[in-house]
């Protein structure tokens, strides 16, 4: 007989606990992610979404429990810039761009392998990085705007941009939080085509509250409350379920 296997996950966390002056922000925290999934995590304030994003990429460590990357790299024992290089990309609710270079320009600075500012800017673009940039522009349907400075963008093309750049250093593993955020209905749609043509080319972790655009992206939600795991399920599954309702959607079953 054939001894079970270890499953292998992208990412891993368990029984991770976290807390801030007494707060405890993460709560025996169990989380599995398999690799080329688009998972979405949703909750109220303070259910402990930023904080799980910051324990992954090393932002802030957690005081017990495992988060793991690929097979059974221990991330708990790496720095934010060493978790980086093995492939986590975050994106900040806020979009981050060089608001005085033009949209090429931000996606080459952000190239794999370009680590310094200054290096990237007096390096000649080759022939191979050029079609890199165009090809990143183009899946965020930003090559038209190639020339353009950052800073005319609208806000939810700067949060394409930033997807871009991220792109750019072809991450395993991308964490993007809140994305629809300040966006218009169009550029919310766009956004979710965007995050599912990613589906399956790399690992993609989504918090959102916009309920109508989780619709659109998820094939899975993890439900988040008190720093722990409270469901996860379709969206029909998430939605249906009597404890979401009460401690997230704002519904109590009535009697």
């Amino acid at each position: 007989m054939t001894p079970l296997q270890k499953p292998e996950f992208i990412l891993l966390l368990e029984k991770v606990n976290k807390s801030f002056e007494g707060f405890k922000a993460i709560s025996d925290l169990t989380f599995y992610m398999d690799a080329g999934e688009l998972r979405v995590i949703i909750g109220p304030n303070g259910a402990g979404k930023s904080s799980m994003l910051d324990l992954i990429t090393g932002r802030t460590k957690p005081d017990s429990g495992k988060i793991e990357f690929g097979k059974d790299t221990d991330l708990t024992r790496l720095n934010e810039p060493e978790i980086n290089q093995l492939g986590i990309g975050r994106k900040f609710q806020t979009p981050s761009v060089y608001v005085d270079h033009t949209v090429f320009e931000n996606v080459w600075l952000a190239l794999e392998g370009s680590r310094s500012v200054w290096a990237t800017l007096f390096s000649r673009v080759t022939p191979a990085r050029r079609e890199r940039i165009y090809e990143v522009l183009k899946i965020v349907a930003l090559d038209g705007k190639a020339d353009d400075k950052a800073g005319s963008l609208s806000h939810g093309q700067k949060q394409w941009l930033e997807i871009g750049m991220l792109l750019a250093q072809n991450p395993k593993l991308l964490l993007v939080d809140e994305p629809a955020a300040g966006m218009t209905d169009e550029e919310t749609h766009k956004t979710g085509e965007l995050l599912l043509s990613l589906e399956g080319k790399h690992s993609i972790v989504v918090i959102e509250h916009d309920m109508a655009f989780v619709r659109q992206i998820a094939r899975k939600v993890t439900v988040l409350h008190q720093g722990s795991v409270l469901c996860e399920g379709t969206v029909d599954d998430v939605q249906n379920n009597e404890r979401v309702k009460e401690v997230y959607l704002g519904r109590k079953k009535k009697n």
